[in-house]
């Protein structure tokens, strides 16, 4: 009976050790195979699956959701070997883009990387702060914080200023235009904060590098100008020759005489000309009539904007006027310039 007993007990044994065995080499070769990305149809495989862990999810639900969204077909081994390697405590939140070809080794190491899915948004050169904030506030991969939207849940700039604690009247021209990658779950403000902090670093970096001899007195002045270079310049190699000829306006008290500052300080009234009234017209911003600077930018401006005001081509041109190619014919004189008017505006020899 005791014999029969032993030899029931190494069946027993012998059989554990096989199925042991047996799960463990499956549990290898599991780890080695790729995951399966397929469309909820089943029909074809797909070149990307996004895949979000929350903040604080445990290793059994990141496990079970796979599973559930026919990633992985076994939980129990992807929970093990996250375990056994000491990687599930390291695992970090967010969207993760997971590849054809990845194993469950992959998987969990992009897990732990943090190296989330980024998405893009461009603020362009040129914008005004409103075509910015539009575009900021139409991307769905943002999210929207309440503390700086209005009643019909668009962007508030006053809250907006306060959170930034804007020391200049008007957000106008304080967000950088670039574009920027970031992960699903950054909110509109982190956003913005972004951009913002980044063209005060560009804009001190660029006045501490300044030609000394400039008029202009300020960051803040140096932005201003910038803004109607970037409006007025649409050849990247004529931004300093522009940005020459209102600064050399500025040292002889003459107004800039700039027809975007006329079409920024007409707002929504703006249909698509400058009239002779719209000329005569006195607003802030129209500098055929104010002299100096208008109070605040009239665009987002490049960096190659801001540089060119803050070294400025030293030629002796006072006037330009589009020559219909998309650059610009300078003149050093009122005479000079009539001349290039009748010629490219009034198509007049």
């Amino acid at each position: 009976m005791i014999k029969k007993f032993f030899k029931l007990i190494a069946l027993i044994i012998i059989i554990s050790c096989f199925a042991a065995g047996w799960y463990w080499n499956e549990y290898k070769v599991y780890l080695t195979q790729p995951i399966k990305l397929v469309d909820s149809d089943q029909s074809k495989n797909k070149t990307e699956y996004l895949f979000t862990i929350k903040k604080g999810e445990l290793i059994r639900n990141i496990a079970n959701n796979l599973h559930d969204q026919a990633i992985i077909t076994h939980p129990g081994y992807f929970r093990l070997y996250a375990r056994l390697s000491k990687k599930a405590v390291k695992i970090k939140a967010g969207e993760y883009s997971l590849k054809p070809g990845m194993t469950i080794v992959d998987v969990i190491d992009l897990f732990i990387s943090g190296k989330v899915n980024q998405y893009a948004l461009t603020i362009v050169d040129g914008w005004t702060v409103k075509e910015a904030l539009n575009a900021i506030t139409s991307e769905s991969n943002l999210m929207r914080s309440s503390n700086i939207v209005d009643q019909n849940n668009k962007i508030d700039t006053d809250k907006l200023k306060k959170l930034l604690n804007l020391k200049e009247i008007s957000l106008e021209g304080l967000l950088y235009p670039d574009t920027y990658h970031f992960p699903r779950g950054t909110s509109d403000f982190q956003f913005i904060k972004r951009a913002y902090d980044q063209m005060h670093k560009i804009l001190a970096e660029e006045w501490d590098k300044r030609d000394k001899n400039t008029p202009l007195k300020s960051p803040y002045e140096a932005l201003i100008l910038a803004s109607i270079v970037e409006k007025e310049s649409g050849v990247s190699s004529e931004r300093s020759k522009v940005a020459g000829v209102f600064i050399r306006r500025l040292l002889k008290k003459m107004r800039l005489q700039s027809d975007p500052t006329i079409i920024y300080g007409m707002g929504e009234r703006y249909k698509g000309n400058i009239r002779r009234r719209d000329i005569n017209e006195k607003t802030a911003y129209n500098t055929y009539q104010i002299s100096g600077l208008p109070p605040t930018p009239i665009a987002i401006p490049g960096r190659e904007a801001i540089h060119a005001v803050l070294h400025p081509d030293n030629g002796k041109s006072l006037y330009f006027v589009a020559d219909g190619s998309g650059g610009h014919k300078f003149s050093n004189n009122l005479k000079d310039h009539n001349r290039a008017v009748r010629k490219y505006i009034l198509k007049k020899k």
